[in-house]
C-alpha cells in the first residue's frame, strides 16, 4: 500500500503531463525527477520499499535503494522541489516474485538475475498501477536506456553511456508499460549526471558511491543468503561430487547451489590445469568440471521470450546476443518457436548459464530477450 492518504493535487494543464517517477534515493532517479520537473512535467515521486535490511542477515551497513537513508534522500528532494512523494510497500510482492524465485533458481541449478524479475514482474507493473491511481500520464525511472515509438511498437535501445547501459535488464517490460515510460538520463553519461547533481546543489548525492550488489543481499554473499533461507541446505548437500564430463569423480564440493557455470575460483581443488564449472546436476548433487574448450558452446535455447522491437519473427534474424550484463555480445542467428528461441552463434561462447538473460540486439535496439534454458522445448524443459 502507499503510505499516507492520497491528497488531490491540482496542476497546470499547460504542463507536459503528470509523471510518476520511481525514486530510489540514488543519483540517477533523483536527477531524473528534477530534470522532468524542470522540463515542465507535473512530477510525483514514489519510493518502493522492497525488503527489510534487518531480515537480510548481512553484516554490511545498510545501503542502497531500500535503506531508510535512501528513502529520506528521495523525500528531501521532493520537498525541496515542491512535488509530492509517496512510499510504496511492496515487500510481499517482491518476496513472492523475486526473492523466492532467486532461491528456487539456485536450488534448480540455475543462475538467476533478480533485477530482470523485478523489472518484469514488480517495478513496472507496480508503477503503472499506481500511476493510474494518481492520474499520471507517464512513469519514469533512472535507467540508462532509451525508448521510442516505431512502426507501432515501443522500442528499447541502449543508453548513451555504454558502460552504464541498462537495456539488458529491460527486455521483459511489456509494450503497455513501455508506451508510458520515460528514461530521462538515457541520453547522458554518468559523469554528466554527477555534474548536474552538483549544479542542482545536491553535492552529497553527486558524491554518493555506486551500489552494485543485489539489493536484498547487501554484503554480496549469495551463498550465505541461501544458507540462512534454505533449511538444512549445508547438511543435505555437503559432500557432493565434482566429476568430469565422463563421470569420473574428481573430488568433493560443498553443495551444488554454491557454484555457477564458468566458475574457476573457489573450487578448492587442484587438477594441474585450470578447470571450470561446465554443468550443474541438482538431482545427484553433482558439479561437472571441464577445461575452457569444454565450457564453450555455439548454440542455446531461450525460454519465456518477450519481443520488443517486433511483434513476431517470421524467419530467423541476424542479431547480437548478450548472455550476461557486461557481455559485449556475440553475433548469430535467432529463430523463434512460440515463446522459445534458438540462438546459433557465429563463434563459440563461454559460460552460457541457464537462468541468466539472453538479450537480442539489432544495433542499439533490443529485439527481445528471455531466460537461458538448459534444454530446448523438445525435452520438456
Amino acid at each position: 500500500m502507499i503510505s499516507g492518504s492520497i491528497p488531490v493535487f491540482s496542476f497546470d494543464m499547460s504542463t507536459k503531463g503528470r509523471v510518476l517517477v520511481a525514486m530510489s534515493g540514488g543519483i540517477d532517479s533523483s536527477v531524473s525527477a528534477v530534470l522532468l520537473h524542470e522540463q515542465g512535467y507535473e512530477v510525483v515521486g514514489l519510493t518502493m520499499k522492497t525488503w527489510d535490511y534487518t531480515s537480510s542477515g548481512g553484516t554490511k551497513k545498510e545501503t542502497g535503494c531500500c535503506s531508510l537513508d535512501s528513502i529520506n534522500d528521495a523525500r528531501a528532494i521532493a520537498v525541496e522541489k515542491g512535488f509530492p512523494h509517496y512510499i510504496l510497500d511492496i515487500r510481499e510482492e517482491f518476496g513472492e516474485h523475486v526473492i523466492s524465485n532467486f532461491i528456487d533458481e539456485y536450488m534448480a541449478g540455475r543462475t538467476p538475475n533478480p533485477c530482470v524479475k523485478c523489472n518484469t514482474h514488480i517495478k513496472w507493473e507496480a508503477l503503472l498501477k499506481r500511476a493510474d491511481m494518481l492520474d499520471c500520464d507517464y512513469i519514469a525511472t533512472g535507467h540508462y536506456a532509451n525508448v521510442r515509438e516505431e512502426n507501432g511498437r515501443y522500442v528499447v535501445s541502449r543508453g548513451k553511456d555504454s558502460w552504464k547501459d541498462q537495456s539488458y535488464v529491460l527486455w521483459g517490460v511489456s509494450q503497455e508499460c513501455l508506451s508510458r515510460t520515460i528514461f530521462p538520463v538515457g541520453n547522458f553519461h554518468k559523469t554528466e549526471i554527477r555534474e548536474m547533481a552538483a549544479k542542482m546543489g545536491f553535492v552529497d548525492l553527486a558524491n554518493k558511491p555506486e551500489s552494485y550488489e543485489i539489493c536484498f543481499i547487501p554484503d554480496n554473499d549469495y551463498r550465505s543468503f541461501l544458507k540462512r533461507h534454505v533449511d538444512g541446505i549445508e547438511d543435505r548437500l555437503a559432500e557432493g561430487c565434482f566429476k568430469d564430463r565422463n563421470g569420473n569423480i574428481l573430488g568433493r564440493h560443498k553443495g551444488y547451489p554454491f557454484y555457477t557455470i564458468g566458475q574457476r575460483k573457489g573450487l578448492e581443488i587442484a587438477l594441474g590445469e585450470p578447470y571450470y564449472v561446465i554443468d550443474i546436476q541438482p538431482k545427484t548433487n553433482t558439479v561437472v568440471l571441464g577445461t575452457l574448450d569444454q565450457l564453450q558452446r555455439q548454440d542455446m535455447w531461450v525460454k519465456d521470450v518477450n519481443l520488443i522491437k517486433y511483434s513476431d519473427l517470421n524467419s530467423p534474424v541476424e542479431a547480437v546476443t548478450r548472455i550476461r550484463y557486461k557481455d559485449k555480445g556475440t553475433s548469430g542467428m535467432v529463430s523463434t518457436f512460440g515463446d522459445w528461441a534458438k540462438v546459433t552463434f557465429n563463434a563459440p561462447v563461454n559460460a552460457i548459464s541457464p537462468g541468466q538473460s539472453a538479450v537480442f540486439y539489432d544495433g542499439d535496439d533490443v529485439i527481445g530477450g528471455g531466460f537461458i534454458a538448459k534444454d530446448g522445448p523438445e525435452e520438456g524443459k
